[in-house]
C-alpha cells in the first residue's frame, strides 16, 4: 500500500470539499444532487459520511480479521439481508446531516481525516494486510473481502462518485 498517495488523496478530498463548501449559495445547496434523492447539501454531508464511516469500518476490521472467516463470512450475510432497512438510515441520516451545514461538515472531515492520518501512520504492515468479509450490498466499493488497507482508500472513491453526483456548478 502506498500510504503517501493515500495521504495525499484524502488531502485533496478535504481542499475540494473547503472549495465546493465556499463557493455554495445557498439555493446552490437546496438544489436537487443528480441521481441521488438528496440536496446538495445533504450529499456534502454524505461525502463527509463516507469518512466517518471508515473508522467503524477500520475497528470491525480489527476484529473480525483476528477471528475465522467464517465468522466475519456470517457477519457479511447478516448485514447484506438487512440492506433495506440500512439504506432507509443512511439516506434520512445524510438528510438530518444535511441540516448541520456545509461548514460544519468541513470542519467535521478535518478532524477525520486528521484521525485518519494518525490511523493509518500507526498501522503496521500486518495490521493493513488484515482482512474480513463485507456486505456488498451496501456499497458498490465493498468487494466480498477487503484488507484494513482497502478500507482506509475507501472513503477516496465514495468520495468521488457522489462528487460526480453534486450540482453545485450548474
Amino acid at each position: 500500500m502506498d500510504r503517501r498517495a493515500v495521504h495525499e488523496q484524502w488531502e485533496r478530498d478535504r481542499a475540494t470539499l473547503h472549495e465546493l463548501v465556499a463557493a455554495a449559495t445557498a439555493a446552490d445547496l437546496r438544489r436537487r444532487s443528480a441521481g441521488t434523492r438528496w440536496t446538495n447539501g445533504q450529499l456534502l454531508f454524505h461525502l463527509v459520511f463516507g469518512y466517518q464511516i471508515v473508522r467503524a469500518l477500520l475497528v470491525l476490521v480489527r476484529l473480525f480479521g483476528r477471528l475465522p472467516h467464517s465468522v466475519s463470512r456470517r457477519f457479511a450475510a447478516a448485514l447484506d439481508a438487512a440492506t433495506p432497512p440500512f439504506h432507509v438510515i443512511n439516506y434520512l441520516g445524510s438528510c438530518g446531516g444535511g441540516l448541520l451545514g456545509p461548514e460544519r461538515a468541513a470542519a467535521w472531515l478535518d478532524h477525520i481525516i486528521a484521525s485518519l492520518h494518525r490511523s493509518l501512520d500507526r498501522a503496521t504492515e500486518a495490521d493493513l494486510a488484515r482482512g474480513m468479509h463485507y456486505p456488498t450490498r451496501w456499497d458498490p466499493f465493498f468487494r466480498p473481502t477487503m484488507t484494513m488497507a482497502d478500507v482506509y482508500r475507501y472513503p477516496s472513491l465514495h468520495f468521488a462518485f457522489h462528487r460526480q453526483q453534486l450540482t453545485l456548478d450548474r
